[in-house]
C-alpha cells in the first residue's frame, strides 16, 4: 500500500525509496517482527483465559509431554498471521496478483486450522478436529482455485509447464494436470509442516529458512538481468514475493520470542498448515516446486516417515520407527527436546543452501 506514496516522489527524495524491493522487504520484516513482540504477550494471555486446559496433549505421545507441556495454550499461529498481513498489506504493491494468491492461500489455510484447533480446545481432546477428509478436501479447493489463478498470471510460456533444477532448459508441459500438480504441492507443504509441529520451536525456524531461501530465489525470478545470468525461467512480477517472505520471518521471529523452549504457546494448525501453504503457494508461483523439495526437505522426511509408519503397520502390525513423526522417535531413543529442534535446525539450513546451488547449477 506504502508503494503508492512514490506517485509523490521526484526522482530524489525519500518517497523514492519505496520504489525498490530491498527496502520494501526490509521494512517488512522489521513491521512483522515489532508486531509480533507488541501483540505477543497480550495474546498469550487472552488465549490462556479463553483455553482452559491449553493444546490437549497427546496421550500415546513422549511421556514427558504430559508434564512439560499441558496447560500451554495454541493457536499462536494467529500472531504470525496477524504479523503478515498487516506488513505485506502495508509494503507490497497490492497490485500485484502473486501477492493476493500467496496471502489468501496462506489466510485461507490459517482459517482451516483454527477451525481444527477450535473443536479440538473446546472437546478437549487431540483427536476431536476436523475429519482428515474433510481437511484434505478444503484445502484441496483452494489450492485448486489458487492454482488457476497462478496458471493464468504466468507467462504463456510458462503455463502449465513444470520447470526442473540444474536441466534449466528442461520444462514437462503439464497442460491442465499443472493444477492437480500444484494442489499437491501446497496440500503436502501445509500437511508437511503440520506434522513437524511437535517440539517447542521445531517447526518454526525450518519454516524461516525455507522462506528466506524462497524470499531469494523470488527476488533472483522476477529480475530480467539475473534471471539470464543465471540461466533460469523469468516470471515477472514475483519479486514481490520478497516482501511476503520478509514478513513471514519477521512474523516467525517474533513468534519464537515466545515458542522457544519451554514454549509459552503453541502455533497449533492455525500456524502450521497457514505456514506450509505460503511455502508450496510461493513455490508453484516461483515455478520452483522441485526446489521446495529440497528446501522443505525436513518436512518431507517427516511426512514419509508418519506414511511409512502408518504402511508398515497396517501391513505387517510393526513399527519402523518407535514413534512418528519422526522427531518423536529420536525422542524415544533419549535425545533431549533442544537436541532433537537444533538438529534439525541445522540440517535445514544445510538443506536450504543445496537449493540456492541450484540456482547456478548446470
Amino acid at each position: 500500500m506504502l508503494y503508492w506514496l512514490t506517485e509523490l516522489s521526484d526522482g530524489g527524495d525519500l518517497f523514492n525509496l519505496f520504489r525498490y524491493i530491498t527496502f520494501r522487504a526490509g521494512a517488512a520484516f522489521f513491521t512483522a517482527l515489532i508486531f509480533g513482540f507488541v501483540f505477543g504477550r497480550p495474546l498469550i494471555n487472552l488465549l490462556r483465559s479463553k483455553q482452559k486446559h491449553g493444546q490437549p496433549i497427546r496421550l500415546d505421545g513422549p511421556e514427558g509431554h504430559l508434564v512439560t507441556k499441558a496447560g500451554t495454550p495454541t493457536m499462536g499461529g494467529a500472531l504470525i498471521l496477524g504479523a503478515i498481513t498487516v506488513s505485506t498489506l502495508l509494503w507490497a504493491r497490492l497490485d500485484n496478483g502473486f501477492v493476493w494468491v500467496v496471502l489468501g492461500v496462506t489466510l485461507s489455510y490459517g482459517l482451516i486450522g483454527f477451525a481444527d484447533d477450535y473443536q479440538k480446545i473446546t472437546k478437549n481432546n487431540n483427536y476431536s478436529g476436523l475429519s482428515g477428509k474433510t481437511r484434505l478436501a478444503l484445502e484441496g479447493l483452494i489450492a485448486l482455485a489458487a492454482a488457476y489463478v497462478v496458471m493464468t498470471l504466468h507467462p504463456a510460456e510458462l503455463t502449465g509447464q513444470l520447470a526442473f533444477p540444474v536441466f534449466k532448459n528442461l520444462l514437462l508441459n503439464l497442460g491442465w494436470f499443472f493444477l492437480p500438480f500444484a494442489m499437491f504441492v501446497m496440500v503436502g507443504a501445509a500437511n508437511a509442516v503440520n506434522l513437524t509441529d511437535g517440539l517447542d520451536g521445531l517447526a518454526i525456524m525450518p519454516v524461516i529458512i525455507a522462506a528466506a531461501t524462497l524470499g531469494v530465489i523470488a527476488y533472483a525470478v522476477g529480475r530480467v538481468d539475473v534471471t539470464e545470468y543465471l540461466e533460469v525461467h523469468y516470471v515477472p512480477g514475483t519479486g514481490e514475493l520478497l516482501i511476503f517472505a520478509a514478513a513471514l520471518i519477521g512474523g516467525g521471529l517474533g513468534f519464537l520470542w515466545y515458542n522457544a523452549p519451554p514454549a509459552a504457546v503453541f502455533m497449533g494448525d492455525t500456524g502450521s498448515l497457514a505456514l506450509g501453504g505460503a511455502l508450496g503457494s510461493i513455490a508453484v508461483v516461483l515455478k520452483h516446486e522441485i526446489v521446495l523439495g529440497i528446501v522443505g526437505g525436513l518436512f518431507v522426511v517427516e511426512a514419509l516417515s508418519v506414511i511409512i509408519q502408518v504402511a508398515y503397520f497396517k501391513r505387517t502390525g510393526k513399527r519402523v520407527f518407535l514413534m512418528a513423526p519422526i522427531h518423536h522417535h529420536f525422542e524415544k531413543r533419549g535425545w533431549a527436546e533442544p537436541q532433537i529442534v537444533i538438529r534439525f535446525w541445522i540440517i535445514s539450513l544445510v538443506l536450504a543452501l543445496v537449493g540456492l546451488a541450484t540456482l547456478k547449477l548446470r
